[in-house]
């Protein structure tokens, strides 16, 4: 019986070489300091509509209140609409470098999680190569024994 060509790799030699796959995401999460995660929290809850809708409610309600509610009772009349107008300015000034720093985390987490398909990538094509390298040396085989039967049946 013929034997495998040496080139081809065994399922032994294989599982030998394999690199273990990492969990790109769990990697991410322990590598985050605290001030990381509340970094990336913050990117998440901010940047949804539900965050938008609550200071777009709350803004309208500051208004309002301010400008229709019974002048006794309001708490910011018309000079004050320069300090809510401050105050929403402060949130932006303090909010754009939190949430770019929130976005360079995801950036990187991203990264990863693409290292890790790579990885992944690679390892399918080497065993994808085996395989068909078994294949073909199997089609050998196959026609090597072909022409032996064939060669039994003219005699």
């Amino acid at each position: 019986m013929k034997t495998l060509p040496h080139q081809v790799k065994s399922l032994k030699d294989l599982q030998k070489s394999r690199k273990k796959i990492k969990n790109a995401n769990k990697l991410h999460k322990e590598n985050l300091s605290t001030l990381d995660k509340v970094a990336v929290f913050i990117t998440d809850k901010v940047g949804t509509m539900g965050f938008f809708l609550i200071i777009f409610t709350w803004t309208i309600i500051w208004l309002g209140w301010n400008t229709f509610g019974p002048a006794s009772s309001r708490f910011d009349p018309y000079p004050g609409f320069v300090l809510w107008l401050f105050i929403s300015n402060m949130i932006q000034i303090f909010l754009m470098p939190l949430l770019m720093i929130g976005q360079n985390l995801q950036s990187s987490h991203s990264e990863a999680r693409a290292e890790a398909t790579y990885d992944v990538n690679i390892q399918a094509e080497e065993e994808i190569s085996i395989v068909l390298q078994h294949l073909e040396n199997q089609n050998i085989l196959i026609e090597e024994l072909l022409k032996r039967i064939d060669n039994l049946e003219k005699k």
